[in-house]
Protein backbone atom coordinates (compact mmCIF):
# COMPACT_ATOMS: atom_id res chain seq x y z
CA UNK A 1 0.00 0.00 0.00
CA UNK A 2 1.24 3.53 -1.18
CA UNK A 3 0.97 6.50 1.08
CA UNK A 4 0.72 9.88 0.19
CA UNK A 5 0.50 12.73 1.96
CA UNK A 6 -2.01 15.39 0.71
CA UNK A 7 -1.22 19.34 1.35
CA UNK A 8 -3.81 21.79 0.43
CA UNK A 9 -2.57 25.00 0.00
CA UNK A 10 -5.06 28.23 -0.29
CA UNK A 11 -4.97 30.36 -3.47
CA UNK A 12 -7.04 33.63 -4.87
CA UNK A 13 -7.74 34.77 -8.15
CA UNK A 14 -7.70 38.64 -9.12
CA UNK A 15 -7.45 41.03 -11.90
CA UNK A 16 -4.32 41.84 -13.42
CA UNK A 17 -4.93 45.51 -13.94
CA UNK A 18 -2.33 46.33 -16.37
CA UNK A 19 -3.64 43.05 -18.48
CA UNK A 20 -6.49 45.51 -19.38
CA UNK A 21 -10.08 44.05 -20.63
CA UNK A 22 -11.19 43.24 -23.56
CA UNK A 23 -15.07 44.20 -24.38
CA UNK A 24 -16.77 42.36 -27.75
CA UNK A 25 -20.61 43.13 -27.99
CA UNK A 26 -22.77 40.62 -30.49
CA UNK A 27 -25.90 41.81 -32.12
CA UNK A 28 -28.07 39.09 -31.69
CA UNK A 29 -31.24 40.22 -33.62
CA UNK A 30 -32.79 37.38 -35.78
CA UNK A 31 -30.49 36.53 -38.35
CA UNK A 32 -27.68 39.00 -38.16
CA UNK A 33 -24.43 38.11 -36.58
CA UNK A 34 -22.49 41.41 -36.58
CA UNK A 35 -20.13 42.20 -33.58
CA UNK A 36 -18.01 45.02 -32.63
CA UNK A 37 -15.07 42.97 -33.03
CA UNK A 38 -12.49 43.17 -29.90
CA UNK A 39 -11.76 46.33 -28.47
CA UNK A 40 -9.05 47.67 -25.96
CA UNK A 41 -11.81 50.36 -24.54
CA UNK A 42 -15.22 49.41 -23.48
CA UNK A 43 -16.50 53.13 -25.29
CA UNK A 44 -15.74 51.77 -28.59
CA UNK A 45 -17.55 48.30 -28.36
CA UNK A 46 -20.55 50.31 -27.22
CA UNK A 47 -20.50 52.92 -29.42
CA UNK A 48 -20.43 50.26 -32.29
CA UNK A 49 -23.59 48.90 -30.64
CA UNK A 50 -24.93 52.12 -30.85
CA UNK A 51 -24.49 53.05 -34.40
CA UNK A 52 -25.41 49.64 -35.34
CA UNK A 53 -28.59 50.37 -33.33
CA UNK A 54 -29.23 53.59 -35.70
CA UNK A 55 -28.42 51.90 -38.78
CA UNK A 56 -30.81 48.69 -38.35
CA UNK A 57 -32.88 49.33 -35.71
CA UNK A 58 -31.69 45.91 -34.08
CA UNK A 59 -32.04 46.63 -30.29
CA UNK A 60 -30.80 43.03 -28.54
CA UNK A 61 -27.18 42.60 -28.11
CA UNK A 62 -25.06 40.15 -25.79
CA UNK A 63 -21.31 41.83 -24.27
CA UNK A 64 -18.83 39.72 -23.58
CA UNK A 65 -15.53 41.27 -21.14
CA UNK A 66 -12.41 39.20 -21.21
CA UNK A 67 -9.65 40.12 -18.79
CA UNK A 68 -6.44 38.80 -17.26
CA UNK A 69 -5.96 36.84 -14.25
CA UNK A 70 -3.50 35.93 -11.67
CA UNK A 71 -3.75 33.03 -8.68
CA UNK A 72 -1.41 33.61 -5.72
CA UNK A 73 -0.82 31.44 -3.14
CA UNK A 74 -2.10 32.89 0.11
CA UNK A 75 0.18 33.35 2.98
Amino acid sequence: MTRSVMRYVEHTISHVPHGGITAQIYCVSVGCGADSGPQCYQDNAQDWALRHTGRTGHDLFRREYVDHARVTRKV
